[in-house]
């Protein structure tokens, strides 16, 4: 029953976002037809739709099921059509987008022309410009009035407040330029900093922020304005954005505020999946819709990034979450231990580098936390599976086992894995296939929560600053797959408690100065999973400047922070003025995203891949419908805005390139070749038609997993 309310609730967003675009390209085509009629221009039809007529209009004749085309035309045949109109307006049956045809006028054969006094070739070419360039600006008024209304409305959406940095990140290294005369000394961006300019544009929204950085030139800082309560005046901050290796754009480690209220998803497939999240979490029981109230007794939280501080101050101790319905209805408690955490470096290529969790160069080995994929869960890979091999990387770590996957793109990766099986562990070899874009499918977990079984250490480890971190430890190791039993004499099941044994053990040591303390290390080798592994020992010799850091390391919970909803603003004008102001504003700055998005492409900073053809833009649609139709016609909006922009550009297929070939014509004096004009064309089609199958595949692939 909730998937078929689900599908009916998805279907009826689809229909509203092609009711949607239906309207857009509808306007776009009355610019057309308005003014090829003040032109003085023969329309022989104006339709909504594509196909066959359903029903038709026109004037002298009324109404008509299907089309009054011949009927028309055997009444002129007849001399009988005086007081009859040359132009029919047609519903069709395919009830999306629209089109507007002229005497003499059509795209696809500029050889189609026609000799009358009101045919399209008889009007003289200045006018043909503004028939030709109607169609977009009517685009443009749509998307003015459109964000007109929405802002006069109200658009809830998520406030330039910084809800969390990324460590290491562009934004938590940034030094703050006016600093030392504010009293601010430490580095980066701060959770509940307000960001109130962007380049010297203030933001409306987080999302202006994020198209900031996002469309921003490689190389080049994001200059912001920041205010911090109880710091005047306002910091300002050069940022230098990175390349996110997962989205592959440009970012610099922010993240937008969030609340203290659970997600309520509206189907219930993202209902289920919120409830498994939740479980995995040590969650189980919150349900959505519910605020988090109190963490280890404390109730005056703000928002959940707090959590993280709290963490390093317990040092480690179990927290209890309290979660209540609203309205101080049921309570949920959960007790929920945190994991210490290990140093964070980056390694591969910088155009696409991978993070990587080590302590002193001892490294987890890769795991399939989660299997997501259906083509990897019908090649038998589960979740927890650990690798012992992979491609030709024994006992992989993360970074090296994600290198070996992409070496394998859109060919399979043959593994051997170890898992829990029915008579104990098992060894199992395994065949996995490899998508286009370098995954099999699986979300990369390690194993440093359940033991310490150890990788190669990565060898161009990095620290997040740039500088080399120690791998003093994991050099010393004799290779990968080598379990480490104990630490001078502690028991070490996982990564966090060898952690705390290199403390705890060397902390005498460190504190009384000793340049270098000697640990005693027990471990056993890979071998046959039948036979007992025998213990080895080896001593290290490690120096107090390796030692001294891992006391600054903190502690993390397997808590996904998306379970929490955003903390919303409405963004609305204080006028009807002020409404249509911004809603100048809001179509300029898209059309201006819109050019410097081609730009980026040609840059390399955005990729084809990021790009959404129709496919890709109606599932974004229905996504978004979901918020409201507020949101709706924002969206709605900005497409109108982009289909006017993409309209006038320079390609024979579209209108900026007939009103290029009709300024050749009012310049010259005469109408370019024809020859040409086919040939230009049929390039512009080409051009078109492969962007529209590299990006509807694209489409497909991202939502179908591809």
């Amino acid at each position: 029953m909730t998937a078929i309310s689900d599908t009916l609730a998805t279907a009826f967003d689809l229909l509203l976002v092609v009711a949607g675009f239906t309207l857009i390209i509808v306007v776009h085509e009355l610019g057309h037809f308005v003014a090829a009629r003040w032109a003085g221009i023969r329309v022989l039809a104006f339709a909504v739709g594509f196909g066959r007529a359903a029903v038709s209009y026109r004037a002298g004749l009324g109404w008509r099921r299907g089309s009054s085309e011949r009927e028309f035309l055997a009444l002129v045949g007849r001399g009988k059509a005086h007081g009859l109109s040359h132009t029919e307006y047609r519903l069709n049956w395919l009830p999306f987008g629209g089109y507007v045809k002229m005497l003499g006028q059509d795209d696809a054969d500029p050889g189609a022309r026609s000799d009358a006094p009101d045919s399209y070739q008889s009007c003289p070419p200045w006018k043909r410009m503004v028939v030709i360039s109607a169609g977009v600006v009517m685009n443009i008024i749509l998307a003015v009035v459109l964000f007109m209304v929405v802002f006069m409305l109200g658009l809830r959406s998520e406030p330039a407040l910084v809800g969390s940095v990324r460590a290491g990140s562009p934004a938590a290294t940034a030094v703050a330029l006016n600093g030392p005369a504010s009293g601010v000394t430490e580095p980066g961006l701060r959770t509940g900093d307000e960001i109130i300019e962007v380049n010297g544009r203030p933001p409306r929204h987080f999302n202006d922020l994020m198209m900031s950085v996002v469309m921003s030139r490689k190389g080049d800082p994001v200059r912001l304005r920041v205010r911090r309560p109880g710091v005047e005046p306002p910091l300002g901050f050069s940022v230098l954005p990175v390349l996110d290796p997962g989205s592959r754009l440009l970012e610099i480690g922010v993240a937008p505020a969030l609340s203290l209220t659970v997600v309520n998803p509206r189907s219930g497939r993202d209902r289920a999946a919120l409830a498994a999240g939740l479980e995995r979490m040590g969650l189980k029981g919150v349900e959505p819709g519910m605020a988090l109230v109190s963490v280890a007794g404390r109730t005056d939280l703000r928002d959940p990034q707090q959590i993280a501080a709290m963490l390093d101050a317990g040092h480690g101790a179990g927290m209890e979450f309290v979660f209540a319905a609203p309205g101080g209805g049921r309570e949920v408690r959960r007790l929920l231990t945190p994991d210490a955490n290990l140093d964070l470096a980056l390694v591969g290529d910088d155009e696409a580098p991978i993070a990587v969790e080590h302590l002193l160069g001892l490294s987890p080995v890769l795991a399939a936390r989660r299997v997501v994929s259906p083509g990897a869960k019908a090649a038998g890979l589960r979740d927890g599976d650990v690798f012992v091999r992979l491609g030709g990387v024994d006992f992989p770590s993360v970074p090296a086992g994600i290198t070996e996957i992409r070496a394998h793109k859109r060919r399979s990766v043959d593994a051997e894995v170890e898992r829990d099986g029915p008579g104990g562990r098992e060894r199992v070899t395994l065949s996995l296939p490899v998508n286009r874009k370098g995954q099999v499918g699986f979300d990369a977990g390690d194993t440093a929560v359940g033991s310490t079984l150890l990788s190669r250490t990565p060898e161009d480890l990095r620290a997040r600053s740039g500088g080399p971190l120690s791998v003093a430890l994991g050099e010393a190791m004799p290779g990968p797959g080598v379990t480490i039993e104990s630490l001078n004499g502690h028991p070490t099941p996982t990564f966090a408690a060898l952690r705390e044994a290199l403390i705890e053990s060397t902390r005498e040591a460190v504190d009384s100065g000793a340049a270098r303390v000697n640990v005693e290390i027990v471990f056993t080798r890979p071998g046959p999973l039948d036979q007992p592994p025998v213990p080895e020992t080896m001593r290290v010799s490690l120096a107090r400047e390796d030692l001294l850091p891992l006391r600054e390391l903190g502690w993390g919970l397997d808590l996904d922070l998306a379970i929490f909803e955003p903390r919303w603003t409405t963004v609305k004008a204080g006028t009807p003025w002020a409404a249509v102001g911004v809603g100048l504003a809001e179509t300029h700055r898209v059309m201006m995203s819109t050019y410097l998005t081609f730009a980026r492409l040609f840059q390399g900073t955005v990729r084809v891949e990021h790009l959404k053809g129709p496919v890709g833009i109606a599932h974004l649609g229905t996504r978004i419908a979901e918020r409201g139709f507020i949101w709706l016609m924002f969206f709605l909006a900005l497409i109108s805005v982009n289909l006017a922009v993409i309209n006038f550009l320079p390609l024979p297929i579209v209108d900026g390139g007939q009103f290029l070939m009709i300024l050749y014509e009012q310049v010259r004096g005469r109408a370019m070749p024809i020859a040409v004009q086919n040939l230009m064309g049929l390039a512009g089609l080409a051009l078109v038609g492969v962007m529209f199958l590299v990006v509807t595949y694209n489409d497909l692939a991202r939502l179908f997993g591809g």
